[in-house]
């Protein structure tokens, strides 16, 4: 009996997990479309607009179309893991949708925010394995500046929540909500949510952050080798972060449960707001990234780690 009710138990997470990878995977393609709608209107054109009303079905065609191309091979590539590095890619990108604190019977547990730091850390290898097996210098050279970026910035991620995690008092992220329900952190730190929304752009490799997909100087970065199949796993699993990067942002700074209608509407307005940037500020210069991760990020976050860190210490010798 005993065995039955867990056997249970463990098909009913599954299913509920299936669903939620179901979910994200629709709200990636609505995010492409948001994406060149916006886009297009920022640029005073129109956006996709033949396929189904008002341009509905574009991605899905898009799908359709990559999906259905012929896949091609470099001769001279690591066949194994070039065919293995989007797939892995797409796999940490909704592995990490776990963490996310559904009060419905989903996966949730209380070491949340070590395990996005895991896959987000984890990340940064399919995008070097991808430019590293297509043998192709173009491909080589986004793939390194890829993992440099990602690194430097993974810092600056690490401190901030490691801030609200001194204030928190946990590392689960039903406590961020929990705490925010008077007051929302972004109100305590407008300049640490500027500079995670800043970090996010660059984990992502979002304009005005893409050097690992630099077209002027690298065709097309760490995918250049990539068609059909392939550059659609890469494209989804980049959207997939960006999706979940701006539920992250809700939760830690807008204090918004996953059960609430606000969290949806804040988490759509995150993301124009990744539009919004790409569609208005420029490529910045490699060197200047760097600057802005070390000399300017840095020493922000670390001030507020030990600001927070006096203010519990102080808060625990009162009380």
């Amino acid at each position: 009996m005993i065995m039955a009710n867990c056997f249970v138990m463990v098909m009913i997470e599954i299913v509920s997990y299936l669903v939620l990878i179901i979910c994200v995977l629709v709200g990636v393609a609505f995010v492409t479309l948001l994406e060149r709608k916006i886009l297009g209107y920022i640029q005073i054109r129109k956006g996709p607009n033949k396929v189904g009303y008002i341009g509905i079905l574009q991605p899905f065609s898009d799908a359709v179309k990559l999906f259905t191309k012929e896949q091609t091979m470099p001769v001279v590539s690591n066949i194994l893991a070039y065919y293995l590095s989007p797939v892995f890619s797409l796999f940490i990108s909704l592995l990490v949708w776990v963490v996310m604190p559904y009060e419905v019977g989903l996966i949730s547990f209380n070491m949340s925010v070590l395990f996005f730091f895991c896959c987000l850390s984890m990340g940064v290898y399919s995008s070097m394995v991808a430019g590293w097996a297509s043998n192709c210098k173009y491909s080589l050279l986004g793939s390194l500046r890829a993992v440099a970026q990602t690194i430097s910035y993974e810092v600056s991620l690490a401190l901030i929540l490691l801030s609200f995690i001194v204030l928190v008092g946990g590392f689960s992220l039903e406590l961020f909500v929990k705490y925010q329900s008077g007051l929302w952190f972004v109100f305590i730190s407008i300049p640490l949510s500027l500079i995670w929304f800043g970090s996010c752009l660059a984990e992502t490799n979002r304009t005005p952050f893409d050097f690992a997909e630099g077209e002027s100087e690298l065709v097309s970065g760490f995918n250049t080798e990539y068609s059909s199949g392939g550059f659609a796993l890469i494209f989804m699993a980049e959207y997939a972060s960006i999706l979940f990067m701006s539920v992250l942002f809700v939760i830690v700074f807008l204090g918004s449960s996953p059960c609430s209608s606000s969290f949806y509407l804040k988490s759509a307005l995150i993301a124009f707001v990744f539009v919004w940037v790409r569609g208005t500020v420029p490529r910045l210069r490699y060197d200047k990234l760097m600057y802005l991760a070390w000399k300017s990020f840095l020493p922000v976050s670390i001030n507020y780690l030990i600001f927070f860190v006096g203010i519990k210490m102080i808060c625990f010798v009162v009380v």
